[in-house]
């Protein structure tokens, strides 16, 4: 109470001395409370209330969905199971949530800009053109993270459709793919169309065995956008795929039905990308099936394959050649580029060769596109005497260079030999195959192929021993040593390699001319063959090359050599007596002018190279291990009979590109 009233002894005194200059200040009880601690506690007390309702409802409204992304390293996750509970299907291919709501969580977008305005339904169509959004697309991206597509080289194969007729057509076929089990196959519909992908699925019959991965790559308005803007959208939707993918081909419709804009969307963007372009044609389900056995790396190198022609026209060879030509014309090069076609003529030239070369038009149909770059070289020679053997290898080799010897290959054609329209589809498949398929690539197949054979013959090398496929007719495809000059694919880097072995043996019989050793005289290969052939079976007994040749039910649908248009080489036509009847290909295959390529192959695939029957140079079954023995043995043979060897070291002795191993020469 003190503190409240003064003393009695105070009472008295004047009011200066209770002056508040010479008293602490002291708030009376009695005043006012001016924000006091009860009121500030409240006000905190309901600011943290509200703090906590926003922080609740944000939290609540977060997707639980979209993982944090990490740019250095994208990581996907799959969905969880839907809200109906339904498990999602497993392997690689999950069943996607189809977005429907308008306000994506996490839009894939160019450029970034505010999302577009609600829809007005009273706008015109075909109109919209805002800033492009992919609202259903990352989702399905980011189930993808087993396929390994973050890096660049991976299993994964994208068709891709924008016209729901060309997705009608291709999407039997991703599904094919996809049974293969050789690659992870996806399907992304673009474009303007409205339908719901699982509404896509159902009316084409594609079940949940379909190991296809679909993805939702339609951008945002996609009903109403101008032509334009879808144009722009395909090509940034690929490219975004690209990002996540890395697919290592693209399978898009050219028969007609796919959208122009799509077609000029991706095709712009798809070389820059780096992506190469599969597309298909017109019934492609038959015509193209067999694309859907061959895996991803045989796929990336689709665009990449260029195929040469080259003929050598004997002299007086009119009929075989014009027969030839028509063949080519009607063959059917759908799977890939025409190819360039060469043609050797000799110094006399018959007056119905000349007259139908005026007209003959390559490719075949450049007559109603003249845009169409012609692909047709016609060589005609100068010395008018008959070529030795020497200047006939030679002639023949400089006919033609490999440009990338890994992809540039060269088809060698006899006059007397009629292709089938389906040819190409064969060799293309066999190379794609052979040389660039995962188990090629793993089991160095191409360093062992020469060539692929599209004919079968009847006879070994020396042109009069009958030939019989090993396991019986027509049981399997085969693999020997022996090459084949009438109807044959030869690689890039075995051309290379044949070149430099002629190279190198023209030199060494002009330096030790008259003193030839027989190694180099002795002749393995008939007459009736040209002479560079001979040179390729030495490349193939030194190296322990093979070629590929087609069963008998194959070969009936590839080619066929006319025995009675034979023609003697012309280095060899003045030493061959021009009464007897020729012995090569007794025996004429019927060239068919329908089915599929399916029909001929055994299984309707082709076999593994350690499935086919090894042969050796004079027909007698072998193993592999027997053949590089062999190698083994006639390359040291080689290297006796060129003398010096003794003088290198081991490692100058290694298998060489150059040949130089063989003549004794270390590389330079």
């Amino acid at each position: 109470m003190g503190t409240m009233f003064l003393g009695r002894d105070e009472l008295g005194k004047k009011d200066d001395d209770h002056k508040p200059t010479k008293l602490p200040w002291i708030r009376p009880r009695w005043a006012a409370a001016a924000g006091g601690p009860r009121s500030k506690m409240l006000k905190r007390l309901a600011a943290a209330l509200v703090l906590a309702v926003f922080v609740y409802l944000f939290i609540s409204n977060l997707p639980t969905d979209v993982p944090i992304r990490d740019r250095r390293h994208p990581v996907y996750r799959p969905e969880p199971e839907s809200a109906a509970g339904t498990p999602r299907a497993p392997g690689p291919m999950p069943k996607l949530k189809l977005v429907t709501d308008p306000k994506p969580q996490r839009p894939l977008s160019i450029p970034p800009a505010p999302g577009p305005p609600a829809q007005d339904t009273a706008a015109p169509p075909a109109a919209y053109n805002g800033p492009i959004k992919f609202q259903k697309l990352l989702p399905s991206l980011q189930a993808i993270y087993s396929t390994d597509g973050s890096s660049a080289v991976n299993k994964n194969v994208l068709f891709a459709a924008a016209s729901l007729k060309s997705a009608a057509l291709l999407l039997p076929l991703a599904c094919q793919m996809g049974d293969e089990l050789r690659s992870y196959v996806h399907f992304a519909l673009v474009g303007g169309s409205d339908i719901d992908m699982g509404e896509l699925r159902a009316v084409n019959g594609i079940g949940e065995s379909c190991q296809v991965i679909f993805h939702d790559a339609r951008p945002d308005f996609a009903a109403i956008s101008t032509t334009d803007r879808l144009r722009l959208s395909s090509a940034r939707a690929l490219h975004h795929i690209n990002n996540y993918m890395h697919p290592q081909a693209l399978v898009v419709d050219t028969s007609g039905l796919e959208e122009d804009y799509f077609l000029a969307g991706v095709r712009k963007q798809a070389p820059v990308s780096g992506i190469p372009l599969v597309e298909l044609p017109g019934n492609a389900h038959s015509r193209l099936a067999w694309i859907t056995k061959l895996d991803s790396s045989s796929l990336a190198a689709w665009d990449k394959i260029s195929i040469d022609i080259l003929i050598h026209a004997p002299p007086a060879s009119s009929g075989s050649l014009v027969n030839l030509l028509k063949s080519l014309s009607g063959a059917d090069f759908s799977a890939g580029s025409t190819p360039h076609l060469t043609i050797e003529l000799p110094h006399d030239v018959d007056r119905a060769t000349a007259e139908y070369l005026k007209t003959f038009q390559w490719p075949p149909g450049r007559s109603h596109m003249p845009s169409h770059p012609r692909q047709l070289t016609l060589r005609h020679r100068i010395p008018r005497s008959r070529l030795t053997e020497e200047e006939s290898s030679v002639r023949f080799l400089e006919s033609f260079w490999p440009s990338n010897p890994k992809y540039s290959h060269v088809l060698v054609l006899s006059p007397q030999a009629q292709l089938s329209p389906q040819f190409f589809h064969y060799l293309k498949y066999s190379a794609l195959q052979y040389l660039y398929s995962g188990a090629a690539m793993t089991q160095e197949w191409d360093s062992r192929l020469l060539g692929i054979s599209l004919d079968l013959p009847s006879t070994h090398l020396d042109g009069s021993t009958p030939f019989t496929p090993p396991a019986g007719k027509g049981a399997t495809p085969f693999l020997w040593q022996a090459p084949d000059s009438n109807a044959a694919l030869f690689t890039g880097q075995k051309w290379i390699e044949l070149h430099a072995l002629v190279s190198h043996l023209v030199e060494y019989q002009h330096s030790t001319r008259p003193a030839m050793p027989a190694f180099f005289t002795d002749k393995l290969v008939s007459k009736r063959y040209p002479s560079w052939l001979e040179h390729a079976l030495k490349l193939s007994r030194a190296r322990g090359y093979w070629t590929l040749y087609p069963s008998e039910t194959t070969a009936r649908d590839l080619a066929t050599v006319h025995s009675e248009l034979y023609r003697a080489p012309e280095e060899y036509e003045r030493e061959l007596v021009r009464d007897e009847a020729p012995v090569v290909h007794t025996t004429e295959l019927p060239v068919p002018r329908g089915g599929t390529l399916f029909e001929s192959l055994p299984g309707g695939r082709l076999l593994p190279f350690g499935e086919m029957p090894l042969l050796q140079w004079d027909g007698r079954v072998m193993g592999l291990a027997d053949l590089d023995g062999a190698a083994a043995a006639y390359a040291g043979e080689f290297r006796r009979a060129v003398g010096g060897c003794q003088a290198l070291a081991a490692e100058d002795l290694l298998p060489k590109t150059s040949m130089r191993d063989l003549f004794c020469m270390r590389d330079e």
